[in-house]
């Protein structure tokens, strides 16, 4: 059974509703599913999970500042001990598209994390196709 880790950021809870429709479709897959705010999100959360999805508003063309703040933290402790762990994201924002899973990818490459499936993006309040598109990539995660 696969263990999926979901770290997000959100303030207005569109990034959340998100998160929780990628836990919700993993956990329909049988997945053991832990979703963690980024701010309380530690290195040994990522060390024990077979994957990630994270989650983060697009502010200012960026990822969140929390979600950096996650990956800053954990960076040193976990180089090397996370390669190939594959990875998805999901991004929500006012106007302006895929910025914040692009740089959520940089990092990731960082890390060597690997992409394993092209993240979701909602304008605004996800619409209900749109939490159908992140119940469909928890489902996926949960099956690799």
């Amino acid at each position: 059974m696969a263990k999926l880790l979901i770290i997000y950021h959100s303030q207005s809870g569109n990034t959340e509703a998100m998160a929780k429709a990628v836990y919700e479709g993993a956990l329909s897959s049988g997945a053991t599913v832990s979703s963690k705010k980024a701010a309380e999100a530690t290195s040994n959360n990522l060390l024990d999970c077979d994957a990630v999805a994270f989650g983060t508003p697009n502010y200012f063309s960026y990822e969140a500042g929390a979600v950096k703040d996650f990956f800053d933290r954990v960076f040193y402790t976990i180089r090397g001990k996370v390669d190939n762990k594959p990875y998805t994201a999901v991004s929500s924002h006012g106007g302006g598209g895929w910025q914040a899973l692009d740089s959520i990818d940089r990092v990731c490459n960082s890390f060597s994390l690997k992409k394993a499936f092209e993240g979701v993006v909602a304008t605004g309040k996800p619409s209900s196709e749109v939490l159908e598109e992140c119940r469909e990539l928890g489902r996926k995660l949960a099956q690799l």
